[in-house]
C-alpha cells in the first residue's frame, strides 16, 4: 500500500514540543482507522465508562474511564486505541495498565489494545500485556501493515457462532465426491448419535480410563478429511481416532506418552494370521492347563519360579501400597505362570496379540474388581473410581475361563478389521509413545487433519493409573514421561500452570504440522472455562482460526439438570479450529447487552434450529455461548435457575420435554428469515395435523405474515420453498407435513 503517512516527517515531529495528544489522534491515528478500514459509524470516541469498583467522595460519586477510541466490529467491541504524545512510554509501565483497564472493563471486553504516541505503535492482547504482540516505529507502517492489518482490520473479528442461526446447506457429512471437496468450506456437524458398543474393535477387548465413541470420531474424520489423508491425534489414548481413521481408508499417527496405551493399539491393530493364532492359544490354554497351580504347595513353587511385579510403588490413595498387594499368591502365581507361556511364543505379533487379551485378563484377575453378576460382570476400581480400590468381596473366576473370553475378544476385533487393517495396508499407521508436545518427526504442514480428546486437569492421572498393567506387560514408565505427562496434579504433584503450560506447547506443535486450509477438532470436557480459554487463546496466538463449538453426547447417562445448570455439560464439546492464512479472532460479547437479551436470544435461536429444545440443549448452548463469548461466570450467576425465564416466555410440552414459542407469538430476536418460516411452518402445520385439515397456500400466508413483521417481509416464493422442503401437497392446492426422514436436510 501507499504510505498513509507520507506527509509525516517524523525527525521534526520528535523535536516538536507543540505536537501533542491531539495531534496525535489528527494526524496519526485516523488516517491508520480509515485505512484499515473503519468509518465514523465504528469508530466510537471518547467513549465514557464507570471504574466497576471504585467510587470517591463521601457521596460515593463514580469513577469514570475515558478510552480515546474504542473500536466496533458488528455491534461489539473489537479493539481500544489510546493516544499519547510522543514523549510517552507506549511499551510498558502505567500507560499499558491504564489502557487494559478499558480493554477489560465489562462494557467492552476487547482481546486487543493499542497505543499510538505519534512515533510508535504497540498492540497488545487482553491474555497477556508482558510484551506487544506487533511493534513498530510509524516511519515504517508500510513493512508491518500487512500484520497491522490482519489483526485489526474489521475482517479480522469474529463473533464465534453468535447469535446468527440460520438455515445453511448441511452436505452429506463423509463428503463423497472428491472432485467437490473442499477443505476450507467443511460444515460443522450437528449432534451425533452415540454408538459406543456397535464395534468388536473398541468394546470388550480392553479396558481404558476414557474412549471417545468411535462412530463420533469416525463421521469427525470422514467429515474433515479424505481418503488418502493422514490423521493425527496427538492425545492417542486406547488409539479410536488411530483405528477409525484406518477403517476410513487413511493414513494415522497416534501419540501418548503412555506406553500401556501404545502396547494396546499396536498389539490391537497387528495383523495376524487367525489360523496361527488360535494354535498359538490352543497351545498356551493346554500347557496352562496342565501347570495351572492350585494346592498350597503348588502356589508357594509357581511364586518362586513364575516372575510377577514386586516392589513397584501405587499411587497415593490406593488401599495398598505396591502392585503385588492388589492381587492374592494364588491370582500373582496363576498370572505367573500363564504370562511366562505366552511369552515363548516366537512370533512377534502373535506373541503381542495374546499379551493383549493377557493384560484384559489381568484387568479382571485381582482383588480390586468388583464382581456385579455371577457371570463375571463387573468393573474394575481403576475404571469406575480413579484409583486402586479393593473390592469388599472381590470374587474369583477361573483364570484360564478369562483369558479365553478376551482372547475371543481380541480375535473378534481382528476379524472385523482385517478387511481395512492388514499386511498391505498396516503401514499407513504410525503408534509412537512421547510427547504431544514434542512433534518433531512430523514434518511440517504434514497433517490433513487432528482429532484428539486431551487429558483434564486432575480428573485422571493416566500413568498412576496405569501402574498395574506397565508393570505387568514390563513397559518402563521414566521420571520424563511424568514430567511431560499433561495432568495437574497426580503422584508428581502437577500445577495448574504445568498442566497449561504443556496444553499450550501441544497445540503449538499442531499447528506446526497441520496443513493450511485444515481442521483441528479438540474435545472439551472440562468444568473451568479458564481452560477453555487457554485452548481459544493459544490456537489463535498460534494462528488457529475458531469456528465452532458442538455439543455432543458421550453415550453415557446425560446430566440431569442441577441446582446450578452451569457447573457442567450434559456431554462435551468439540471445538473445532481451522489453520487459515488470516485469522479472524473471536470477539467478547459486549456485556453493556442486557444478560436477558442475550439468553433469550440464544433459547429462541436453539427453539428454531430444532423446532422446540429441551432444557438440556437449551443449557448446552447457553454454555457454548457464554464461553464463546467470555460471560459464563455471569451466566452462573444470575441464571442459577432457568425455570422463571423459560416458563415465562415460552410453552412447555411435558410429553416430549420440549420448550417451544407460545402459540402465534413472534421471535423477539433477529433469527434467519428461512429459519423462522419453516419454525412456523413445522409448528402451524403440525396443529393442523391434530385439528385433521390440510390448509392452502394461500391459508399458510395469511397465518405466516402477521408473525414475521418483526423482520423483512419475505416473498411469497421464499416461503414456499422452505414449505417444499418440509411439506408435501394434496390435491391441487393443499398441503401436510412430510413424515419423518422426508424432509430436506438444512
Amino acid at each position: 500500500m501507499n504510505n498513509i503517512l507520507a506527509d509525516v516527517n517524523f525527525q521534526t515531529l520528535q523535536n516538536n514540543s507543540d505536537f501533542k495528544e491531539d495531534s496525535v489522534r489528527e494526524v496519526i491515528i485516523l488516517p491508520i482507522l480509515k485505512a484499515l478500514g473503519y468509518s465514523e459509524t465504528n469508530i466510537i470516541r471518547s467513549k465514557t465508562l464507570q471504574h466497576p469498583f471504585l467510587k470517591i467522595g463521601s457521596k460515593k460519586r463514580p469513577v469514570n474511564l475515558i478510552p480515546d477510541y474504542v473500536l466496533k466490529v458488528e455491534n461489539n467491541y473489537a479493539w481500544v486505541l489510546d493516544a499519547k504524545s510522543p514523549n510517552q512510554n507506549i511499551k510498558d509501565g502505567d500507560n499499558i495498565e491504564q489502557v487494559y483497564s478499558y480493554a477489560t472493563h465489562p462494557e467492552i471486553r476487547s482481546n486487543y489494545f493499542a497505543l499510538c504516541n505519534g512515533l510508535d505503535f504497540s498492540l497488545f492482547k487482553t491474555t497477556d500485556t508482558n510484551l506487544p504482540i506487533l511493534y513498530f516505529s510509524l516511519s515504517e507502517i508500510d513493512h508491518y501493515w500487512e500484520n497491522l492489518s490482519q489483526y485489526l482490520s474489521p475482517h479480522s473479528f469474529q463473533s464465534g457462532k453468535n447469535f446468527s442461526y440460520a438455515l445453511t446447506p448441511n452436505p452429506s457429512p463423509t463428503g463423497e465426491g472428491r472432485r467437490t471437496f473442499d477443505y476450507q468450506t467443511r460444515p460443522l456437524l450437528e449432534e451425533i448419535i452415540a454408538k459406543k458398543q456397535a464395534t468388536k474393535r473398541h468394546f470388550g477387548v480392553h479396558g481404558y480410563f476414557t474412549k471417545q465413541v468411535w462412530n463420533v470420531v469416525a463421521e469427525y474424520i470422514k467429515n474433515f478429511s479424505q481418503p488418502g489423508d493422514l490423521i493425527l491425534d496427538p492425545f492417542g489414548g486406547s488409539g479410536v481416532t488411530a483405528v477409525e481413521a484406518l477403517m476410513n481408508d487413511r493414513k494415522a499417527i497416534s501419540i501418548d506418552i503412555n506406553p500401556m496405551a501404545v502396547f494396546l493399539v499396536n498389539s490391537l491393530i497387528a495383523p495376524v494370521n487367525l489360523s496361527e493364532l488360535s494354535a498359538a492359544f490352543e497351545r498356551v490354554k493346554r500347557e496352562y492347563q496342565k501347570k495351572e497351580p492350585t494346592s498350597e504347595a503348588d502356589l508357594k513353587k509357581a511364586l518362586q519360579k513364575y516372575p510377577y511385579p514386586q516392589g513397584l510403588k501405587l499411587p497415593k490413595g490406593s488401599d495398598v501400597e505396591t502392585v503385588e498387594q492388589l492381587f492374592s499368591e494364588k491370582q500373582l502365581a496363576q498370572l505367573g505362570l500363564l504370562k511366562s507361556i505366552i511369552k515363548k511364543e516366537k512370533n512377534l505379533k502373535i506373541r503381542n496379540s495374546l499379551m493383549l487379551a493377557f493384560s484384559s485378563t489381568v484387568n479382571k484377575h485381582n482383588l480390586t474388581f468388583h464382581y456385579t453378576r455371577t457371570d463375571g460382570g463387573g468393573d474394575s476400581s481403576v475404571f469406575r473410581y480413579y484409583r486402586y480400590r479393593i473390592a469388599p468381596q472381590p470374587g474369583e473366576m477361573p483364570l484360564i475361563k478369562i483369558y479365553e473370553t478376551k482372547f475371543k475378544k481380541v480375535v473378534a476385533a481382528k476379524k472385523e478389521m482385517e478387511y481395512y487393517i492388514n499386511e498391505n495396508t498396516i503401514s499407513n499407521a504410525q503408534i509412537v509413545k512421547d510427547s504431544a508436545t514434542n512433534l518433531s518427526f512430523i514434518a511440517k504442514e504434514s497433517v490433513d487433519y487432528i482429532y484428539t480428546d486431551p487429558p483434564y486437569g486432575k480428573k485422571i492421572p493416566y500413568l498412576d493409573l496405569s501402574t498395574m498393567w506397565n508393570a505387568w506387560l514390563d513397559l518402563e514408565v521414566t521420571e520424563e514421561d511424568y514430567l511431560l505427562e499433561a495432568i495437574e496434579g497426580g503422584e508428581h504433584q502437577k500445577s495448574k500452570e504445568e498442566y497449561n503450560q504443556l496444553i499450550a506447547e501441544s497445540i503449538k506443535e499442531m499447528y506446526r504440522v497441520l496443513k493450511f486450509d485444515r481442521w483441528l477438532s479438540f474435545v472439551f470436557a472440562h468444568k473451568d472455562p479458564e481452560f477453555w480459554h487457554l485452548i481459544i487463546d493459544t490456537a489463535e496466538s498460534c494462528g488457529f482460526e475458531y469456528v465452532g463449538a458442538v455439543a455432543q453426547k458421550n453415550g453415557q447417562t446425560s446430566f440431569k439438570k442441577r441446582q446450578n445448570p452451569f457447573t457442567v455439560l450434559s456431554g462435551q464439546l468439540i471445538i473445532n479450529f481451522r489453520k487459515v492464512r488470516t485469522p479472524k479472532a473471536i470477539m467478547k460479547a459486549n456485556l453493556g447487552m442486557d444478560m436477558a437479551e442475550i439468553v433469550i436470544q440464544t433459547i429462541e435461536g436453539i427453539i428454531a434450529k430444532n423446532d422446540g429444545a429441551t432444557l438440556e440443549q437449551i443449557n448446552d448452548e447457553l454454555i457454548i455461548k457464554g464461553l464463546e463469548l467470555g460471560f459464563l461466570d455471569l451466566l452462573k450467576k444470575e441464571y442459577s435457575d432457568l425455570t422463571p425465564i423459560l416458563m415465562g416466555n415460552f410453552e412447555y410440552n411435558e410429553q416430549t420435554e420440549l420448550f417451544t414459542l407460545k402459540k402465534d407469538a413472534k421471535f423477539k430476536s433477529h433469527i434467519d428469515v428461512k429459519l423462522r418460516i419453516k419454525y412456523y411452518l413445522i409448528s402451524y402445520l403440525r396443529r393442523m395435523e391434530r385439528e385433521k385439515k390440510t390448509p392452502t397456500f394461500d391459508e399458510i400466508i395469511l397465518h405466516l405474515l402477521p408473525l414475521l413483521k418483526n423482520g423483512t417481509t419475505p416473498e411469497d416464493q421464499t416461503i414456499l420453498t422452505v414449505l417444499e422442503d418440509i411439506a408435501e401437497r394434496i390435491g391441487q392446492d393443499n398441503w401436510k407435513l412430510k413424515k419423518e426422514g422426508q424432509m430436506t436436510l438444512f
